[in-house]
């Protein structure tokens, strides 16, 4: 948990009286820095810091508080760097110390007073246009009209690929005692072997998956020769493909030609999708993401070994984690209105 600016004030007294006391005692800077970790815990000081303060001692200076500095006034008006921050959260202290003729110590201070603190934001996809999120809004109105129908999302039918890692190593935060130093994993290789997965899927479940050959990516003449599989397996089970709304991203292999032509030959509808919109496909904001947390420390040696993992992860899980990830859809359309067509960081 972060420290406040009080409790870090505190901290530094503490150490400085500590240090004080060890030279009133006759001991040296790095006998007084081994005697740090057993009462502050470990790097509380540096031997360098140590030995400032011992010079500080001996040169007749007892005070532990910092010198003061001419010229730079530690009171500043909170209204006036609250409006400056908010206008542009991405300032950085120093600008601000510069801004405000004052240390970079008082500006950290006041802003903790003021209840900032630094965070990063999400990655998104794009940088969306008016013209990107006005089309958002467009299609998520629509859809938001057509969910009313019956059986609307019992019909959906939606697709993406993705890869997966022989290694999927990750690194995890280790539980250490002081002094412990936390084990290194060696970094997977970002060129190592990999393989696409192609998957299809609805309210019911998995219907069809294939895993590419190594090389290989998806094209339009393989997306429309895995559309005539997909047809066959949604007969298999029993469903009626004449009233299939299929929902996938605007990749080229999905809009070719062939593609679309494929797809009405079949008599399946495709839904309008935005452009750079995977918060609103179904398998990346809820498919993929499940299936690479599933994936954390695996490792593979072959494709065979992958396509039973992925048999195993699809078999594992209920049905009602597939029917969650396609009627989800309602929400994120009715919140991509409601949010003007902006990204849904989730």
């Amino acid at each position: 948990m972060r420290k406040t600016f009080r409790e870090m004030s505190d901290q530094k007294f503490r150490l400085r009286a500590f240090l004080w006391h060890e030279f009133k005692e006759g001991k040296t800077a790095a006998e007084a820095h081994r005697s740090l970790p057993p009462v502050f815990g470990e790097n509380a000081l540096s031997k360098s810091q140590c030995r400032r303060w011992f010079h500080r001692f001996r040169s007749g200076e007892e005070s532990l508080e910092d010198d003061e500095r001419s010229g730079r006034p530690e009171i500043i008006d909170n209204d006036a760097l609250r409006q400056a921050v908010e206008l542009d959260p991405c300032l950085t202290t120093r600008s601000l110390s510069e801004q405000f003729n004052c240390s970079h110590m008082t500006i950290l201070r006041h802003l903790h007073a003021l209840g900032k603190s630094v965070r990063c934001g999400k990655w998104v996809p794009h940088e969306l246009s008016e013209a990107n999120k006005k089309k958002r809004v467009e299609v998520a109105n629509d859809l938001l009209r057509r969910s009313k129908n019956r059986g609307f999302f019992h019909s959906i039918l939606t697709s993406d690929e993705k890869w997966i890692q022989y290694d999927c190593s990750e690194r995890k935060h280790q539980w250490l005692s002081p002094g412990e130093t936390p084990k290194p994993t060696p970094k997977p290789d970002i060129h190592g072997k990999k393989v696409m997965i192609c998957v299809w899927w609805n309210t019911r479940g998995l219907v069809y998956f294939e895993l590419l050959d190594h090389g290989q990516t998806v094209t339009a003449q393989r997306d429309k020769g895995q559309l005539d599989r997909v047809d066959l397996a949604l007969k298999q089970q029993g469903v009626d493909t004449s009233t299939t709304l299929l929902i996938h991203d605007n990749a080229r292999p999905h809009t070719a030609k062939i593609t679309q032509k494929k797809t009405l030959e079949l008599g399946w509808e495709v839904l309008q999708h935005p452009p750079y919109s995977p918060d609103l496909a179904p398998s990346d904001y809820h498919l993929f993401r499940s299936m690479q947390h599933h994936l954390a420390e695996k490792k593979f040696k072959s494709d065979e070994e992958v396509k039973i993992w992925v048999t195993n992860y699809f078999e594992s899980q209920p049905a009602e984690f597939f029917k969650k990830g396609i009627e989800t859809l309602r929400m994120r359309w009715q919140m991509v209105v409601d949010n003007d067509g902006e990204y849904l960081l989730d």
